[in-house]
């Protein structure tokens, strides 16, 4: 269902604006339904179940997120408030069966991530790295103890969880990592750093990657007023402001030995989890993508120009027909990888090859839809600007869009082409 131009968007800045010389003013569209996207009916592939969940994580969104979110992005603050009622919904933890998470098929997480980040992408990556890094993590790796543990209140939101992999001089090559766990009695003493670490100023407890003194990589819970662990906001981002992405310092940090994942040994044990995370990412870029095709799809329509819809221009429609075209383009391989998934058959090759088409797709889609929007599309009350900002960030987390085709080109080449290859002796 799209807005008329005299229908009010709560939250909006120009909803009171009335009339100018007696003509209606655009009022800026909420997000339109499925119906203006789903092009090729793959809801009728879907269950009752899930067309019912994906309506209520979509309605929740527009109902609660959007009338607020704007100000929230615009300080660069977390909306705390929304908590709470995202815990309501029942969906953390995603597909992890059992403690308390709703064990949903890979093709039912996708559908609530993409209505999540249609709503709004800091959002879908609060639940992101919530779900589907730190509580992954313990689900896959975690003794059936420290699953008992911590898993419950995560699952009900009573404690947020992040997960510490990336560090401030390892990115791509986070293989390298260089935080330390050294064992001493009962405890491991973490020492490093930890950079752009989402939900880290304000979590319970974060999965923190550290090199053992054997040289292998594990994971340690290290639950939040640990003395060592100090989390510090990054200020000044341009893309998902509402997220609190932290750099971490850890000092002699002492965590008990019964906090390290038992079943984490190598740095192999950390991709089984990527895998699971950058999945979660190819949906959430189609959410960003979807957000903005409805917005100027119903923009369009609404929008007179020299006497008659936007829509009614051949440069438009053509736009408008290229963005779904996209979208049909990734919601069909997203589907098929889902079902994958479900099947235990994926590879990290096929998922690196959605997330870096699906982000690569959403950045053009939104920029479409900004121009189309002309000056209303740089203004927050439109949503496209916030989407389109966040875009960038979705754009590099979990591997930017050269990592992703590196991957793919090693597994169709059999050629590492990540480090250059050595120059020839003479």
């Amino acid at each position: 269902m799209k807005r008329t131009a005299t229908d009010s968007v709560p939250g909006s800045t120009t909803a009171a604006t009335a009339a100018a010389n007696g003509k209606p003013v655009v009022e800026p569209p909420v997000l339109g339904g499925p119906e203006h996207t789903d092009y090729y009916r793959l809801d009728e592939l879907l269950t009752d179940e899930q067309r019912a969940l994906r309506r209520r994580v979509r309605e929740f969104m527009d109902r609660e997120v959007l009338p607020i979110i704007n100000p929230y992005w615009e300080r660069a603050e977390f909306p705390h408030e929304l908590v709470p009622k995202l815990a309501e919904l029942g969906i953390a933890g995603f597909q992890i069966p059992g403690y308390g998470s709703p064990g949903m098929s890979n093709v039912t997480a996708g559908l609530v991530i993409m209505e999540l980040a249609r709503g709004d992408l800091s959002i879908s990556t609060f639940a992101g790295v919530h779900s589907a890094l730190a509580m992954m993590s313990i689900a896959l790796l975690g003794s059936e103890e420290q699953k008992q543990r911590f898993l419950p209140p995560m699952a009900r939101l009573e404690k947020i969880g992040a997960f510490g992999l990336t560090e401030p001089a390892h990115g791509t090559d986070v293989v390298m990592l260089e935080t330390t766990a050294r064992q001493d009695g009962g405890s491991y003493v973490l020492n490093g750093h930890k950079r752009w670490i989402g939900n880290a100023t304000f979590s319970d407890y974060t999965i923190i990657w550290a090199r053992g003194e054997d040289g292998h990589v594990g994971g340690y819970v290290v639950e939040k007023g640990m003395p060592g662990f100090d989390p510090q906001f990054i200020a000044g981002k341009t893309a998902l402001r509402c997220v609190q992405n932290a750099q971490i310092s850890l000092t002699d940090v002492r965590v008990p030995a019964e906090n390290r994942l038992e079943n984490s040994h190598t740095f192999r044990d950390t991709e089984e989890v990527l895998l699971a995370s950058r999945f979660c990412v190819a949906w959430e870029a189609i959410g960003a993508a979807v957000a903005g095709y409805e917005t100027a799809l119903a923009y369009s329509q609404q929008r007179h120009q020299f006497g008659v819809p936007l829509a009614s221009f051949q440069l438009v429609q053509y736009r408008l027909a290229r963005m779904l075209a996209d979208i049909t383009n990734m919601l069909c391989m997203q589907l098929r990888l889902s079902q994958l998934m479900d099947e235990r058959k994926v590879t990290m090759p096929e998922v690196a090859l959605a997330k870096m088409h699906n982000c690569e797709r959403a950045r053009a889609i939104l920029a479409d839809a900004r121009d189309l929007l002309g000056g209303n599309g740089i203004v927050l009350d439109y949503h496209v600007a916030r989407h389109l900002a966040d875009m960038e960030a979705i754009d590099t987390y979990e591997g930017t869009d050269v990592v992703q085709a590196l991957i793919v080109g090693r597994d169709i080449t059999g050629h590492n082409a990540f480090m250059p290859p050595a120059a020839p002796r003479h």
